[in-house]
């Protein structure tokens, strides 16, 4: 029989279980399924180089990972992007676009519903 651990880490606790309320409350799926992506083993867990979100996104979208960017990569796209955890190159990167890096929190606050939001990952 399998023993299913939790995280540990009350950062990563506590932004799961504010996607799950939010997701409830606003009836927003895609905070859910972000959520679940989060819950994931460490070893399982998502990280995005910034080639792929330049690849996949436009100018102007609105991009949420749940895991962490990593600066692999050029973005020439102006992108708001929001994640649990960026590298310094990242947001580094991101910020010499044009765009924005932000945590998920704070793009649940700019956007309760989720609206026109990408995930990659």
């Amino acid at each position: 029989m399998k023993i299913r651990t939790k995280a540990t880490n009350s950062k990563l606790v506590e932004t799961i279980k504010t996607l799950k309320i939010e997701s409830h409350k606003n009836d927003a799926k895609i905070w859910r399924a972000v959520a679940e992506k989060l819950d994931k083993p460490r070893r399982k867990r998502i990280e995005v180089n910034i080639s792929r979100i330049n690849r996949y996104t436009e100018d102007g979208d609105v991009v949420v990972v749940p895991g962490k960017v990593l600066g692999a990569g050029k973005l020439e796209k102006k992108v708001v992007v929001a994640a649990y955890a960026f590298t310094e190159k990242a947001r580094r990167l991101i910020k010499e676009a044009g765009g924005e890096a932000i945590s998920i929190e704070e793009l649940i606050k700019r956007n309760p519903k989720g609206s026109n939001v990408k995930i990659i990952g």
